[in-house]
């Protein structure tokens, strides 16, 4: 459930930083690259911020 989540989250943020950069700002392009990042390293590193806090919520795996 966790690992849905996060890739639901990951999405959104995606989704919403592309419509952001159309509608406001460039810059909110940055935010994608994050995210990008974020999840590139995860697939290495196995560490997730947003996993971490999903787990101390009580969110099963």
């Amino acid at each position: 459930m966790r690992e849905r989540i996060v890739r639901a989250v990951a999405g959104f943020m995606v989704s919403l930083s592309l419509i952001l950069a159309i509608t406001v700002d460039i810059n909110w392009l940055f935010l994608a690259a994050f995210v990008g990042l974020n999840l590139f390293q995860s697939s290495f590193t196995k560490f997730c911020p947003l996993e971490m806090i999903l787990k101390k919520a009580g969110v099963k795996e």
